[in-house]
């Protein structure tokens, strides 16, 4: 399982943050309780003084001597400051610096281990990224309903369009429940308003939910940032080249709306690269295309379309646009 680099950035600036007003509040009371009862400063002060001489005891040839009278005056500071904010009127535990995760202390890792709060932020940041960029906001399996699907088969296939998308539910469900490195590779086929948006974001939200990196994006954006890397054109040629890293590298890419983009040399070498340096690399790749295949086939390379074709399992959806029912309702 690889993360995400840029969203896990995020999730620690996101967690360095919480960490600073957590210390900035502590500081607001502390100025409270020192403008209320000043004399607890000298004793905090003396409090600080026998730690130090604590530290400096154990470090010293002769300082086992000391430790043990050292440390009773620094309870009997404690004490007594304890004593002083209760007659103050402050509640116990009021300038307590506890650690929002006792786990890590706040630093996210424990030694090498990412801490499972700093994991949870950084799902946080992955379902932000994710909404931003579907704009759907209900895209759940158990939300996602057949009954706008005919019932009536098909004459081609003899099969109705609603038991077609029963199928490709349950594929889809079943994929994103089970998602790996075994996991397989899906192209998804037909006109638009079936679904085929609607099916990748439930599997990104269940995937992403998992720990998984998943980049979502149009093609047609996806190619501009790949000429935004190459030819430099971007103001930021670093943050271009991860964006770039982020496709390539993402545990799970989908690659939306293929064909919409402007044909040309360089789509469908960008194109090729993403298929077969993710193939390669063993990264798994949802792709999803208005045309139907013939149409493809006359606009993308043979190398494209033999490793889509032999590579990724094919699922057309079949129906009328459920957008168009929905209005109609």
């Amino acid at each position: 399982m690889s993360l995400d680099g840029k969203l896990l950035a995020q999730a620690r600036a996101a967690l360095i943050e919480k960490r600073r007003l957590r210390d900035e509040m502590l500081g607001h009371r502390l100025e409270r309780v020192y403008g209320i009862a000043p004399h607890i400063r000298d004793l905090d002060s003396g409090i600080r003084s026998t730690m130090t001489e604590l530290f400096a005891a154990a470090l010293s040839p002769d300082g086992e001597n000391k430790v043990e009278g050292i440390r009773l005056r620094n309870i009997e500071l404690q004490e007594k400051r304890r004593r002083e904010l209760s007659g103050a009127g402050f509640p116990d535990g009021y300038l307590d610096d506890e650690y929002m995760c006792e786990n890590c202390r706040d630093t996210g890792y424990n030694g090498m281990d990412m801490c499972h709060c700093l994991m949870e932020m950084y799902k946080a940041e992955q379902r932000a990224s994710l909404r931003n960029l579907f704009k759907l906001g209900g895209e759940t399996f158990d939300s996602f309903s057949l009954s706008y699907y005919d019932d009536m088969p098909a004459p081609d296939t003899g099969i109705s369009p609603r038991r077609t998308m029963e199928i490709i539910y349950e594929t889809c469900v079943e994929y994103a429940r089970k998602f790996g490195n075994k996991s397989i590779n899906l192209f998804f086929n037909g006109a638009p308003g079936l679904g085929k948006t609607f099916l990748s974001a439930c599997i990104a939200r269940v995937v992403s939910e998992k720990g998984h990196s998943v980049v979502y994006d149009m093609a047609s954006s996806v190619f501009s940032k790949f000429e935004d890397a190459k030819f430099l054109r971007a103001e930021d040629p670093v943050k271009a080249r991860g964006e770039v890293k982020r496709i390539l590298e993402c545990d799970l890419l989908i690659l939306d709306d293929l064909g919409t983009e402007m044909t040309t040399a360089f789509t469908v070498s960008a194109l090729y690269d993403i298929v077969n340096t993710r193939l390669v690399t063993g990264r798994k790749t949802i792709v999803s295309s208005n045309l139907s295949p013939a149409e493809l086939h006359r606009r993308y390379s043979e190398q494209i379309m033999s490793r889509l074709d032999g590579e990724y399992q094919i699922l057309t959806f079949r129906g009328d646009d459920i957008r168009r029912k929905r209005n109609a309702f």
